[in-house]
Protein backbone atom coordinates (compact mmCIF):
# COMPACT_ATOMS: atom_id res chain seq x y z
CA UNK A 1 0.00 0.00 0.00
CA UNK A 2 1.87 3.55 -0.55
CA UNK A 3 2.58 5.37 1.76
CA UNK A 4 1.94 8.98 -0.49
CA UNK A 5 -0.89 10.13 1.33
CA UNK A 6 1.17 10.51 4.67
CA UNK A 7 4.27 11.77 3.44
CA UNK A 8 4.87 15.50 3.78
CA UNK A 9 4.47 18.63 0.89
CA UNK A 10 5.61 21.87 0.02
CA UNK A 11 2.47 24.08 -1.10
CA UNK A 12 3.66 27.99 -1.71
CA UNK A 13 6.17 28.18 1.21
CA UNK A 14 4.47 26.04 3.34
CA UNK A 15 6.26 22.25 4.68
CA UNK A 16 2.67 20.80 5.95
CA UNK A 17 2.93 16.92 7.57
CA UNK A 18 0.71 15.17 5.15
CA UNK A 19 -1.30 15.39 2.15
CA UNK A 20 -4.50 14.75 3.80
CA UNK A 21 -6.78 18.06 3.64
CA UNK A 22 -9.93 19.05 5.74
CA UNK A 23 -12.90 20.04 3.24
CA UNK A 24 -14.32 23.52 3.69
CA UNK A 25 -17.47 22.11 5.53
CA UNK A 26 -20.73 24.78 6.46
CA UNK A 27 -21.85 23.23 9.88
CA UNK A 28 -24.11 26.83 10.63
CA UNK A 29 -22.95 26.88 14.48
CA UNK A 30 -21.66 30.72 14.68
CA UNK A 31 -22.77 33.57 17.15
CA UNK A 32 -25.61 35.38 16.38
CA UNK A 33 -23.06 38.12 15.00
CA UNK A 34 -21.72 35.37 12.73
CA UNK A 35 -19.05 35.24 14.53
CA UNK A 36 -16.64 32.29 15.86
CA UNK A 37 -16.81 30.68 19.23
CA UNK A 38 -15.73 28.09 21.72
CA UNK A 39 -17.44 25.18 20.32
CA UNK A 40 -16.19 26.20 16.80
CA UNK A 41 -12.44 26.54 18.77
CA UNK A 42 -12.64 22.88 20.04
CA UNK A 43 -13.89 21.36 16.59
CA UNK A 44 -10.80 23.07 14.49
CA UNK A 45 -8.54 21.87 17.28
CA UNK A 46 -9.61 18.42 17.29
CA UNK A 47 -8.86 18.42 13.19
CA UNK A 48 -5.02 20.38 13.72
CA UNK A 49 -3.45 16.79 12.20
CA UNK A 50 -5.06 17.31 8.84
CA UNK A 51 -1.95 18.53 6.64
CA UNK A 52 -4.45 21.34 6.07
CA UNK A 53 -7.65 22.89 7.15
CA UNK A 54 -9.87 24.93 5.16
CA UNK A 55 -12.28 26.63 7.05
CA UNK A 56 -16.30 26.37 6.21
CA UNK A 57 -17.05 29.25 4.01
CA UNK A 58 -16.71 32.56 5.52
CA UNK A 59 -18.67 35.50 4.67
CA UNK A 60 -16.78 38.80 3.15
CA UNK A 61 -19.53 41.53 4.43
CA UNK A 62 -22.98 41.58 5.82
CA UNK A 63 -24.12 41.51 2.10
CA UNK A 64 -22.64 38.26 1.50
CA UNK A 65 -24.77 35.80 4.04
CA UNK A 66 -26.65 33.37 2.66
CA UNK A 67 -27.65 30.95 5.39
CA UNK A 68 -27.76 31.24 9.69
CA UNK A 69 -25.25 30.87 11.86
CA UNK A 70 -22.00 31.12 9.23
CA UNK A 71 -19.17 33.24 10.65
CA UNK A 72 -17.71 35.73 8.87
CA UNK A 73 -14.92 37.68 8.46
CA UNK A 74 -15.40 41.08 8.32
CA UNK A 75 -15.96 42.44 12.13
CA UNK A 76 -13.83 43.03 15.13
CA UNK A 77 -15.71 40.12 16.98
CA UNK A 78 -15.38 37.67 14.09
CA UNK A 79 -11.42 38.31 13.36
CA UNK A 80 -10.76 37.76 17.40
CA UNK A 81 -13.06 34.80 17.37
CA UNK A 82 -11.55 33.14 14.38
CA UNK A 83 -7.92 34.12 15.81
CA UNK A 84 -8.51 32.41 19.16
CA UNK A 85 -9.29 28.88 16.20
CA UNK A 86 -6.12 29.87 14.33
CA UNK A 87 -4.29 30.12 17.57
CA UNK A 88 -5.53 26.90 18.86
CA UNK A 89 -4.62 24.88 15.71
CA UNK A 90 -1.65 26.47 15.42
CA UNK A 91 -0.93 25.20 19.47
CA UNK A 92 -1.23 21.68 17.78
CA UNK A 93 0.91 22.13 15.17
CA UNK A 94 -2.08 22.51 12.52
CA UNK A 95 -2.27 24.85 9.15
CA UNK A 96 -5.42 26.35 8.76
CA UNK A 97 -6.98 28.87 5.40
CA UNK A 98 -10.07 30.50 5.95
CA UNK A 99 -12.12 30.12 2.66
CA UNK A 100 -13.91 33.58 1.38
CA UNK A 101 -17.58 33.40 0.83
CA UNK A 102 -20.54 35.74 -1.07
CA UNK A 103 -23.37 33.86 -1.48
CA UNK A 104 -24.85 35.94 -4.31
CA UNK A 105 -28.50 35.07 -5.70
CA UNK A 106 -28.48 31.93 -2.76
CA UNK A 107 -29.15 34.13 -0.07
CA UNK A 108 -32.98 35.53 0.94
CA UNK A 109 -33.72 39.03 2.37
CA UNK A 110 -34.46 38.03 6.04
CA UNK A 111 -30.88 37.09 5.50
CA UNK A 112 -29.66 40.36 4.53
CA UNK A 113 -29.18 43.91 6.09
CA UNK A 114 -32.52 46.16 5.39
CA UNK A 115 -34.11 43.32 3.92
CA UNK A 116 -32.76 43.94 0.72
CA UNK A 117 -33.07 42.12 -2.31
CA UNK A 118 -30.05 39.22 -2.79
CA UNK A 119 -27.74 40.37 -5.85
CA UNK A 120 -26.27 38.12 -8.46
CA UNK A 121 -24.72 38.50 -12.33
CA UNK A 122 -27.79 38.21 -13.97
CA UNK A 123 -31.62 38.40 -12.17
CA UNK A 124 -32.13 34.94 -12.76
CA UNK A 125 -34.06 32.96 -10.32
CA UNK A 126 -32.22 30.26 -8.98
CA UNK A 127 -34.76 26.94 -8.57
CA UNK A 128 -34.39 25.65 -4.85
CA UNK A 129 -35.82 27.43 -0.97
CA UNK A 130 -33.55 29.64 1.09
CA UNK A 131 -32.79 28.45 4.47
CA UNK A 132 -33.91 31.45 6.87
CA UNK A 133 -34.17 32.00 10.70
CA UNK A 134 -37.81 31.16 9.85
CA UNK A 135 -37.10 27.64 8.32
CA UNK A 136 -37.55 27.36 3.93
CA UNK A 137 -38.21 30.22 1.73
CA UNK A 138 -38.58 29.63 -2.09
CA UNK A 139 -35.28 31.75 -3.12
CA UNK A 140 -36.26 34.99 -4.80
CA UNK A 141 -35.68 36.31 -8.54
CA UNK A 142 -31.78 38.55 -7.69
CA UNK A 143 -31.17 41.92 -8.29
CA UNK A 144 -28.59 41.91 -11.06
CA UNK A 145 -25.65 43.77 -10.38
CA UNK A 146 -24.82 47.46 -11.97
CA UNK A 147 -21.86 47.62 -13.69
CA UNK A 148 -20.01 50.01 -11.38
CA UNK A 149 -21.33 48.13 -8.41
CA UNK A 150 -18.70 45.23 -8.65
CA UNK A 151 -15.76 46.89 -7.42
CA UNK A 152 -17.41 47.64 -4.57
CA UNK A 153 -17.47 43.75 -4.03
CA UNK A 154 -14.19 43.15 -5.29
CA UNK A 155 -12.86 45.86 -1.92
CA UNK A 156 -15.06 43.75 0.23
CA UNK A 157 -12.76 40.50 -0.37
CA UNK A 158 -9.97 42.80 -0.22
CA UNK A 159 -11.00 44.22 3.06
CA UNK A 160 -11.98 40.31 4.40
CA UNK A 161 -8.26 39.39 3.45
CA UNK A 162 -7.02 41.99 5.33
CA UNK A 163 -8.68 40.86 8.21
CA UNK A 164 -7.59 37.16 7.99
CA UNK A 165 -4.35 38.39 8.36
CA UNK A 166 -5.35 39.81 11.52
CA UNK A 167 -7.19 37.07 12.24
CA UNK A 168 -4.10 34.98 12.11
CA UNK A 169 -4.61 32.75 9.09
CA UNK A 170 -2.09 31.13 7.60
CA UNK A 171 -3.90 31.22 3.90
CA UNK A 172 -7.11 32.41 2.17
CA UNK A 173 -9.19 30.26 -0.62
CA UNK A 174 -11.10 32.18 -2.64
CA UNK A 175 -14.68 30.19 -2.96
CA UNK A 176 -15.47 30.24 -6.61
CA UNK A 177 -17.59 27.24 -6.43
CA UNK A 178 -20.98 25.61 -5.74
CA UNK A 179 -23.30 28.21 -7.39
CA UNK A 180 -22.12 30.91 -5.13
CA UNK A 181 -21.35 34.64 -6.48
CA UNK A 182 -17.94 34.05 -8.32
CA UNK A 183 -19.41 30.89 -9.82
CA UNK A 184 -22.56 32.61 -10.83
CA UNK A 185 -20.01 34.87 -12.92
CA UNK A 186 -18.36 32.17 -14.41
CA UNK A 187 -20.60 29.79 -15.69
CA UNK A 188 -23.10 30.68 -18.57
CA UNK A 189 -26.42 29.06 -17.21
CA UNK A 190 -26.29 31.85 -14.62
CA UNK A 191 -24.89 34.94 -16.32
CA UNK A 192 -26.32 36.68 -19.24
CA UNK A 193 -24.30 39.88 -18.98
CA UNK A 194 -23.48 41.57 -22.11
CA UNK A 195 -21.37 44.15 -20.55
CA UNK A 196 -17.04 43.45 -19.80
CA UNK A 197 -18.42 40.86 -17.14
CA UNK A 198 -20.62 38.82 -19.28
CA UNK A 199 -20.61 36.74 -22.76
CA UNK A 200 -16.91 35.10 -23.53
CA UNK A 201 -15.10 33.45 -21.38
CA UNK A 202 -12.79 36.31 -20.88
CA UNK A 203 -15.21 38.69 -19.21
CA UNK A 204 -17.04 35.86 -17.37
CA UNK A 205 -14.08 35.39 -15.43
CA UNK A 206 -13.26 38.88 -14.94
CA UNK A 207 -14.85 38.95 -12.01
CA UNK A 208 -12.83 36.01 -10.54
CA UNK A 209 -9.86 37.88 -11.81
CA UNK A 210 -10.36 41.20 -10.31
CA UNK A 211 -11.12 39.10 -6.56
CA UNK A 212 -7.52 37.47 -7.25
CA UNK A 213 -5.43 40.49 -8.10
CA UNK A 214 -7.73 42.56 -4.80
CA UNK A 215 -6.81 39.93 -2.38
CA UNK A 216 -3.30 38.76 -3.85
CA UNK A 217 -2.08 42.76 -2.33
CA UNK A 218 -2.72 41.51 0.68
CA UNK A 219 -1.51 38.26 0.71
CA UNK A 220 1.23 36.70 -1.50
CA UNK A 221 0.23 34.54 -4.22
CA UNK A 222 1.64 31.59 -2.66
CA UNK A 223 -0.72 31.80 0.36
CA UNK A 224 -3.80 32.20 -1.71
CA UNK A 225 -6.04 28.71 -3.04
CA UNK A 226 -8.90 28.71 -5.30
CA UNK A 227 -11.41 26.36 -4.93
CA UNK A 228 -13.27 25.57 -8.62
CA UNK A 229 -16.69 23.16 -8.72
CA UNK A 230 -16.80 22.50 -12.98
CA UNK A 231 -19.75 20.62 -13.02
CA UNK A 232 -21.57 20.61 -9.88
CA UNK A 233 -25.59 21.78 -10.32
CA UNK A 234 -26.14 22.30 -6.79
CA UNK A 235 -27.68 25.67 -6.48
CA UNK A 236 -29.50 25.52 -9.55
CA UNK A 237 -26.27 25.49 -11.47
CA UNK A 238 -25.33 25.05 -15.55
CA UNK A 239 -22.94 25.02 -17.66
CA UNK A 240 -22.70 24.74 -21.82
CA UNK A 241 -19.62 23.58 -21.64
CA UNK A 242 -17.81 22.91 -18.92
CA UNK A 243 -14.89 20.92 -19.72
CA UNK A 244 -13.88 23.66 -22.24
CA UNK A 245 -14.75 26.81 -20.09
CA UNK A 246 -12.97 25.52 -17.19
CA UNK A 247 -10.03 24.51 -19.15
CA UNK A 248 -9.72 28.19 -20.01
CA UNK A 249 -10.15 29.19 -16.86
CA UNK A 250 -7.65 27.37 -15.46
CA UNK A 251 -4.68 27.76 -17.73
CA UNK A 252 -5.34 31.37 -16.87
CA UNK A 253 -4.55 30.88 -13.45
CA UNK A 254 -1.16 29.60 -14.03
CA UNK A 255 0.76 33.09 -14.10
CA UNK A 256 -0.70 33.58 -10.79
CA UNK A 257 1.25 30.69 -9.02
CA UNK A 258 -1.39 30.34 -6.38
CA UNK A 259 -1.17 28.23 -3.44
CA UNK A 260 -3.24 25.38 -4.79
CA UNK A 261 -6.60 24.62 -7.18
CA UNK A 262 -8.83 23.02 -5.14
CA UNK A 263 -11.17 21.03 -7.91
CA UNK A 264 -15.00 19.22 -6.74
CA UNK A 265 -14.89 16.81 -9.10
CA UNK A 266 -18.07 15.68 -10.46
CA UNK A 267 -21.84 16.29 -9.61
CA UNK A 268 -22.65 16.95 -5.77
CA UNK A 269 -26.48 16.49 -6.77
CA UNK A 270 -26.68 13.72 -9.28
CA UNK A 271 -23.51 11.64 -7.68
CA UNK A 272 -22.35 11.89 -11.42
CA UNK A 273 -18.65 12.30 -12.79
CA UNK A 274 -18.29 13.39 -16.45
CA UNK A 275 -15.30 15.39 -17.19
CA UNK A 276 -12.21 14.86 -17.73
CA UNK A 277 -10.47 16.35 -14.64
CA UNK A 278 -7.09 14.33 -15.74
CA UNK A 279 -6.79 16.92 -18.13
CA UNK A 280 -7.67 19.85 -16.45
CA UNK A 281 -5.38 18.50 -13.75
CA UNK A 282 -2.74 18.44 -16.40
CA UNK A 283 -3.41 22.17 -17.35
CA UNK A 284 -2.82 23.75 -14.01
CA UNK A 285 1.14 23.99 -13.33
CA UNK A 286 0.64 24.27 -9.22
CA UNK A 287 -0.10 21.89 -6.73
CA UNK A 288 -4.10 20.56 -7.32
CA UNK A 289 -6.08 19.61 -4.53
CA UNK A 290 -9.18 16.64 -5.76
CA UNK A 291 -12.14 16.59 -3.84
CA UNK A 292 -15.11 14.55 -4.05
CA UNK A 293 -16.11 11.11 -1.85
CA UNK A 294 -12.59 10.29 -1.89
CA UNK A 295 -11.33 7.84 0.69
CA UNK A 296 -8.23 6.49 1.79
CA UNK A 297 -8.30 3.88 -0.93
CA UNK A 298 -9.27 5.78 -3.75
CA UNK A 299 -6.59 9.02 -2.17
CA UNK A 300 -3.90 6.86 -2.26
CA UNK A 301 -4.43 5.76 -6.01
CA UNK A 302 -5.14 8.83 -7.21
CA UNK A 303 -1.59 10.29 -5.46
CA UNK A 304 0.09 7.34 -7.31
CA UNK A 305 -1.44 8.16 -10.52
CA UNK A 306 -0.69 11.54 -10.62
CA UNK A 307 -4.49 12.45 -10.81
CA UNK A 308 -3.62 14.94 -7.62
CA UNK A 309 -1.28 16.38 -5.38
CA UNK A 310 -3.30 16.21 -2.60
CA UNK A 311 -7.20 15.04 -1.69
CA UNK A 312 -9.98 17.10 0.50
CA UNK A 313 -12.02 14.77 3.02
CA UNK A 314 -14.82 15.89 4.34
CA UNK A 315 -17.70 14.08 5.93
CA UNK A 316 -15.00 11.77 7.10
CA UNK A 317 -12.76 14.51 8.79
CA UNK A 318 -16.39 15.77 10.38
CA UNK A 319 -17.10 12.38 11.67
CA UNK A 320 -13.43 11.42 12.84
CA UNK A 321 -11.26 14.25 14.05
CA UNK A 322 -8.28 11.87 14.42
CA UNK A 323 -8.77 10.80 10.87
CA UNK A 324 -5.06 11.04 9.96
CA UNK A 325 -4.12 8.46 12.85
CA UNK A 326 -7.35 6.46 11.84
CA UNK A 327 -6.00 6.19 8.04
CA UNK A 328 -2.42 5.55 8.98
CA UNK A 329 -3.10 2.69 10.93
CA UNK A 330 -5.89 1.25 8.76
CA UNK A 331 -8.77 1.26 11.79
CA UNK A 332 -12.42 1.33 11.00
CA UNK A 333 -14.14 4.70 11.02
CA UNK A 334 -17.26 6.35 13.54
CA UNK A 335 -20.48 7.34 11.03
CA UNK A 336 -21.37 10.53 10.70
CA UNK A 337 -24.30 11.31 12.14
CA UNK A 338 -26.52 13.56 8.93
CA UNK A 339 -29.01 14.93 11.08
CA UNK A 340 -26.49 16.99 13.17
CA UNK A 341 -24.71 18.49 10.05
CA UNK A 342 -26.44 22.09 10.02
CA UNK A 343 -26.64 23.66 13.62
CA UNK A 344 -27.31 22.30 17.14
CA UNK A 345 -24.57 22.18 19.65
CA UNK A 346 -21.51 19.66 20.55
CA UNK A 347 -23.68 16.59 19.26
CA UNK A 348 -22.01 15.31 16.17
CA UNK A 349 -19.57 18.56 16.22
CA UNK A 350 -16.96 17.95 18.81
CA UNK A 351 -18.65 14.97 20.50
CA UNK A 352 -17.14 12.41 17.74
CA UNK A 353 -14.77 9.98 19.81
CA UNK A 354 -11.19 9.40 19.02
CA UNK A 355 -9.46 6.02 18.39
CA UNK A 356 -7.56 4.27 21.52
Amino acid sequence: MSNELFSSITVGDLTLPNRMVMAPMTRNRANQDNAPNSLNVKYYQQRAKAGLIITEASQVSADGVGYPATPGIHSDAQVAGWREVTDAVHTEGGHIFIQLWYCGRISHPDLLPDNHAPVAPSAIQPEGSAITFEGLKPFITPRALETDEITGIVAQYKYAADMAQKAGFDGIEVHGANGYLIDQFLRDGSNHRTDRYGGNVENRMRFLNEVLDAVCEVWPEKRVGLRLTPENSFNSMSDSNPQTHFAYFITQLNPRKLAYLHILEGDMVSKQRHLNYRSLRDRFEGIYIANNAYDKTRAEEALRNGDCDMVAFGVPFLANPDLVYRYQNDLALNEADQDSFYGGDEHGYTDYPFAK
